[in-house]
Parts: C-alpha cells; sequence; structure tokens
C-alpha cells in the first residue's frame, strides 16, 4: 500500500523588540521547552491569520504578521513511551515577523504555555538544549540578517476560506 507522505504545517511568529524575542516556555513529553509562538495551520485558515492566531493563543498578545520571514522544514523523531509510539514527523515551517499589540485583557495562556520570556540573541542561542525546534535559533538569525520577504508571495485561495464540494475530483 502506498501512503502519501504529509509534513505538518506549522507557523511561527518571530517577534522583536529592544534587541530581544518573544519566546513561550511550554511543556512537552520532553518536559518543559523554549519555543517561537507557534503551531498548526487549521482547517480553513491562511497562513497569515494562523500566525496570528497561535501568537494570540501563546502570547495573549495581538501580533500582525508584516513579512515571511521564511520557509524552514525540519525533522523529530520521538521514541516511543508509554501507551505512544515512536513518532517521526517532518514540520513544514512558515515564519512570520511582525508588530506586537497589546495584550488583550481576560485572555489566559493557552494550554501547556507556562509564560512568556524576552531573550537576547546570546541567551537563546546559550539555551539550545532546551528549545523545542532546531528552527529558533535559524530564525532569529535570518531576522537578525533583515531577511523579509513581502505577504503577498503568499496566495491563498478562497476555497480554503469557504471550501465547496467539487463538481469532479480535486487538483494539486
Amino acid at each position: 500500500m502506498n501512503i502519501r507522505w504529509k509534513p505538518s504545517a506549522t507557523v511561527a511568529a518571530i517577534i522583536e523588540q529592544n534587541g530581544k524575542f518573544l519566546l513561550v516556555e511550554e511543556h512537552t513529553p520532553e518536559g518543559l521547552r523554549l519555543n517561537n509562538p507557534a503551531g498548526h495551520l487549521d482547517e480553513s485558515e491562511s497562513l497569515v491569520s494562523a500566525c496570528a492566531r497561535e501568537a494570540l493563543e501563546e502570547t495573549t498578545h495581538l501580533f500582525t504578521p508584516t513579512h515571511l520571514l521564511g520557509v524552514y522544514m525540519s525533522r523529530f523523531q520521538r521514541p516511543a513511551r508509554a501507551q505512544h509510539a515512536a513518532e517521526d514527523v517532518t514540520y513544514l515551517r512558515f515564519a512570520f515577523c511582525g508588530t506586537l499589540g497589546e495584550v488583550q485583557p481576560g485572555r489566559s495562556l493557552d494550554t501547556g504555555i507556562v509564560r512568556t520570556l524576552w531573550l537576547n540573541p546570546e541567551e537563546i542561542r546559550a539555551s539550545a538544549e532546551r528549545h523545542r525546534s532546531p528552527l529558533i535559533i535559524e530564525c532569529m538569525e535570518d531576522y537578525l540578517r533583515g531577511q523579509r520577504y513581502p505577504l503577498d508571495l503568499i496566495h491563498t485561495h478562497n476555497s480554503v476560506l469557504r471550501p465547496t464540494v467539487p463538481a469532479t475530483g480535486g487538483m494539486a
């Protein structure tokens, strides 16, 4: 049987202010880890809106993506553990930078997020063993180099936002 390989599509907010980057500390099966505000793309959602949503859920701040920082791939292999099979996951990360807005009153951090913290590049590099993703440093370095791409590079067809039943088979 031929099983189609499907990477997990994720978004990440690379948020810098005054030389420090906003990270989250979160519970994972590997223990407490640091990550960019990030998460999976949901059904019927554009990449830009997914990034804004994930940043809000994980930091309680509004976030407006202004540029695509880059598209990254990484692979993660988690060994089997009690009641869980081993996992081999490839992540396809769309990283955005943008404008951090105000904290939204009444919101709480998403399940699993312990706290937010601001770290400078040296602190981020020094904490690599605690990173949830190997892409945290890579995204930060690209940001520091000034890498930016316009958001109009990304196209989301209306069929994603308002799915309809096609009259014939789908196409790629």
